[in-house]
């Protein structure tokens, strides 16, 4: 968030925090929750770089579209078994579930650090 609409927001009476404050998270549930919303994004980005859409990806994984989608939501339903599992069927790497978890998966045209 910006700083000016942060102050705006603050000078109006409003509360601006964190996701953890708010559902007063520990840091470790934080951080894992972090982590599955990672690797849904990543399935998600894999998926559509190599033109899949979600009906093709779950015969792959010999699931169903609304469980793909679920996945790549970051449904509380999907464990983060699944998710890798799903990954590596997609061809990645553990370099690549690293980075993806770092957030620093490479995006269009960048190179991770």
């Amino acid at each position: 968030m910006k700083k000016t609409k942060r102050a705006t927001l603050e000078a109006a009476g409003w509360v601006v925090g964190s996701v953890k404050e708010f559902l007063e998270l520990s840091e470790a549930d934080a951080v894992l929750i972090e982590v599955k919303l990672a690797l849904s994004r990543s399935l998600r980005e894999r998926r559509n770089k190599q033109g899949l859409s979600q009906v093709q990806l779950a015969e792959r994984l010999q699931s169903s579209q609304s469980r793909v989608a679920k996945m790549e939501a970051g449904d509380p339903s999907v464990s983060m078994d699944l998710l890798v599992s799903s990954l590596l069927l997609l061809g990645a790497s553990s370099t690549d579930l690293a980075n993806a978890i770092k957030g620093r998966e490479k995006k269009a045209g960048t190179r991770a650090a």
